[in-house]
């Protein structure tokens, strides 16, 4: 029997895709994705993305946030925009920890679910222990079964209630613990479950609830109906990491939104740019590294060093750090900081670089800002041994270096400098293959032809 029974599927889809069949005149979907109130989380963005598009093209979709408010750099529409959060952190925390909070009123849950009052304790997340956090995700996992069972009869309702829809989209595969119940609940609807760097996070739980984590969640996967990774690479990673069947899993690139990209303002002195979370897993720490053994070399004195991106108060000390490398070696009056900006700097920001680079210190599931910066027109040289290697060779955009070594980043930037021609011929072939691969529309799409998909297999059959 295979472990997945409900599964009907292909190899993975290839991207782009020719079109999306209509087999339903209009799809009924819902997200639930988690939150992260106080920096922007690739996923989340990829499903804002991907809902408003639906929306836009008459589809009823709702997106519904768990945990923590959306932190967005992209706007959605009001009915969007405006869903209610379950499974508020605050929320999930006390009934976690204090049995009372098991049965407190549903009045006193909606004022913990305040969204200013979120946002203030996800400004306070880094203080979580890895101990809570893992006992937290276990909880998530076997939900039905948790001291969260009000949290999860509360989501129900709603669902039920308030939108009945054709299928259920799981933003990543760690909320799959609530599967059961909305089979329960909705009457054996379809459940979509996304994949989006779930290796990362577990690995990173202590034990035992790192091992118990990962078989929990590969034992709720068989309940989901079809299985989602956002690069052949990561299919692989987790079809591995789960011991099951490749073809198991369909391949549905993540896609951004066009519009305000690949408007190229360079100028001045050229630039090396980075637009991310500003951490020590995303590589700024070599990034910084890379920068210093490039001006060391001489052959670019005047080139700057651009980072742009979120910062959480978790991050700060790292953060000083880099900068106090960077103030040591007298460069502190080429590199600029910009924290927090919004989608429109992005877009600015992006469009005045040289050279972009996020040299990860893991392998990314997808990584979009690579695919922003490739849609600027920006080339991108990135460590291989990831998706990028992936992107790279779908777009022509970018070139990969030896994963954690400064030296080869900075040997990297140093050629497409040397070479302004061919950096410019690099960046307009990714500008075209994140158009033609990785655009919203794509996107979409593809979503469309897989939602559409499980949804007939699921459809009751003619007698």
């Amino acid at each position: 029997m295979p472990l997945f029974p409900n599964l009907s599927l292909t190899a993975g889809l290839q991207s782009p895709f020719p079109r999306a069949h209509r087999l339903l005149s209009r799809m009924k979907v819902t997200f639930l994705t988690a939150g992260t109130g106080s920096y922007h989380c690739g996923a989340c963005m990829r499903d804002n993305t991907l809902v408003s598009a639906l929306h836009r093209d008459g589809h009823e979709v709702a997106l519904l946030p768990l945990y923590l408010p959306m932190q967005l750099d992209e706007d959605s529409p009001p009915e969007i925009r405006d869903s209610p959060i379950f499974f508020g952190g605050i929320n999930v925390y006390l009934q976690q920890k204090f049995t009372l909070f098991r049965h407190s009123p549903r009045w006193l849950d909606k004022l913990f679910n305040g969204v200013r009052l979120l946002r203030s304790a996800a400004r306070r997340s880094h203080m979580t222990s890895p101990r809570e956090q893992a006992e937290m995700c276990l909880a998530m996992l076997q939900v039905d079964e948790s001291r969260l069972t009000k949290e999860l009869e509360k989501l129900m309702d709603w669902l039920a209630n308030h939108e009945r829809p054709d299928c259920i989209a799981l933003s990543n595969a760690l909320l799959s613990g609530m599967t059961r119940e909305l089979k329960k609940r909705l009457g054996d609807i379809p459940v979509i479950a996304f994949f989006q760097g779930e290796d990362t996070f577990l690995d990173s739980l202590p034990e035992p609830f790192r091992t118990r984590s990962w078989e929990e969640m590969k034992a709720r996967l068989v309940e989901c109906d079809m299985l989602v990774a956002p690069s052949q690479f990561y299919a692989g990673v987790m079809a591995e990491r789960l011991g099951i069947s490749r073809e198991g899993i369909e391949v549905l690139p993540n896609g951004i939104n066009l519009d305000g990209y690949g408007r190229r303002v360079e100028e001045g002195p050229p630039s090396i740019g980075f637009f991310s979370r500003m951490s020590h897993d995303k590589g700024l720490g070599d990034l910084v590294d890379g920068y210093l053994l490039l001006q060391e070399a001489g052959r670019f004195p005047d080139c700057r060093l651009k980072i742009a991106g979120s910062c959480p108060p978790g991050d700060e000390d790292f953060v000083n750090e880099q900068k106090k490398k960077i103030e040591d070696a007298g460069l502190g009056a080429l590199v600029d900081w910009f924290p927090n900006v919004t989608r429109e700097q992005k877009a600015e920001f992006l469009g005045g670089l040289t050279v972009f680079s996020v040299p990860m210190r893991y392998a990314e599931a997808f990584g979009l800002c690579l695919i922003e910066a490739m849609a600027s027109g920006v080339p991108v040289v990135n460590p291989a041994g990831s998706t990028f290697e992936e992107i790279a060779a779908a777009t022509g955009g970018g070139r990969t270096v030896t994963p954690g070594d400064p030296r080869a980043l900075a040997e990297g930037w140093e050629e497409l400098l040397a070479n302004p021609e061919e950096a410019a011929a690099m960046g307009e072939r990714g500008r075209r293959g994140v158009e033609n691969r990785y655009s919203v529309s794509v996107m979409k799409d593809g979503f469309l032809e897989l939602a559409e998909r499980v949804c007939a297999a699921a459809a009751p059959r003619e007698p």
